[in-house]
């Protein structure tokens, strides 16, 4: 475990502001119907990916406490994690499309990650049931997804099953996304259809950055801003690209302890600030040289600080020492581009 620490806040946002400017839609005259080939040689952390996808539309339906969208692309490779080893998934031959679905609150826009999700497709007949890995990619930030063979052109039926969410909630959160829902869909595989789908190359691809949110009509999983947070916001330490942002609220009413304080982390990536789920993070804090409280936070999730890792301690104080540790790094799936980045177990201390 490698350990760092940032005494000054004013760095961290200092270099992704240097940075901004790799963030941009890039577009080239060259067209193609898969995504670029990768090689083995990647830069370490964010860099911008070697394409741009565009997407078919299938429809959106909201069921229960859940909205969903769906929508497929061309077939690529991504890449898995189970704690800390990662996997690569190639495409092949036998894949028709990368089907993705994004599911959010319709009231709020908030995406909702930690649900189990699967697809089950049909045609006539039973074709295939699959899990949607939790995954990340530059312009669509969290969504649920995976390569599927299909058996032709033709109509087929998505009956996409969407579990509890596993997060904490609070606040107006409190109590929803417990319930299992299914909806049913279609995925419209046909000539039309794929003549909308494909990737273009990329200029700036493997330079440090990332292609910018594209506009869509669903949400995207983008963590409030620091001056939006509730509370009084300390500092932001970085790990691997991942930005953490710590705040405090006076009381912890949230959790049921309102003469504590509450801790708050909201973890995002570099450059397009997109919400990091399934982590396992500690944390540590010291005052006058003393520690007074060490333990894990818990992933939660509320209106007004989106998705977050947090805890009730006794308080917060100015001089603090906070040290956050990454025992488990996010445990979602990467499309390419950052698949090197926010895989570290490290930590990194704060003066508050």
């Amino acid at each position: 475990m490698r350990r760092r620490r940032f005494l000054a806040l004013g760095s961290v946002f200092a270099a992704s502001t240097l940075l901004a400017g790799c963030t941009g839609d890039v577009s080239t005259d060259a067209t193609e119907t898969t995504p670029a080939a990768t090689t083995n040689e990647k830069p370490d952390g964010v860099y911008v990916q070697s394409f741009e996808e565009r997407m078919a539309m299938q429809g959106t339906t909201t069921v229960g406490d859940y909205t969903v969208a769906l929508m497929f692309t061309v077939p690529h490779t991504f890449w898995t994690l189970t704690n800390t080893e990662r996997s690569k998934t190639a495409k092949t031959s036998e894949d028709s499309i990368h089907l993705m679905a994004v599911v959010w609150d319709d009231e709020t826009g908030a995406v909702l990650p930690d649900a189990g999700v699967s697809v089950e497709l049909e045609r006539g007949e039973f074709l295939a049931q699959e899990v949607m890995y939790p995954m990340l990619s530059q312009p669509m930030g969290f969504h649920y997804g995976g390569n599927f063979g299909l058996d032709g052109d033709g109509t087929y039926t998505a009956n996409v099953s969407i579990g509890g969410i596993s997060a904490h909630t609070t606040g107006a959160f409190e109590g929803r996304f417990e319930s299992a829902e299914t909806a049913e869909m279609t995925v419209e595989f046909t000539e039309e259809t794929r003549a909308r789908v494909g990737s273009t190359p990329i200029e700036q691809a493997r330079e440090p950055g990332a292609l910018a949110p594209r506009e869509t009509s669903y949400p995207k999983s983008i963590a409030p801003a620091p001056e939006d947070l509730p509370g009084t916001v300390r500092g932001t330490a970085a790990i691997d690209d991942a930005y953490l942002v710590v705040t405090d609220l006076a009381s912890a009413e949230r959790v049921g302890r309102p003469e504590d304080a509450y801790l708050a982390v909201s973890a995002r990536t570099r450059y397009n600030s997109y919400e990091l789920s399934g982590m396992a993070l500690d944390v540590t804090l010291e005052r006058d040289g003393e520690t007074f409280y060490e333990g894990a936070l818990t992933r939660t999730l509320s209106p007004d600080l989106g998705y977050h890792y947090g805890v009730a301690v006794p308080s917060v104080e100015t001089g603090d020492d906070l040290t956050l540790s990454v025992r488990t790094p996010p445990q979602v799936a990467r499309h390419e581009g950052y698949e090197t980045a926010f895989l570290e177990t490290a930590s990194v201390t704060l003066t508050l």
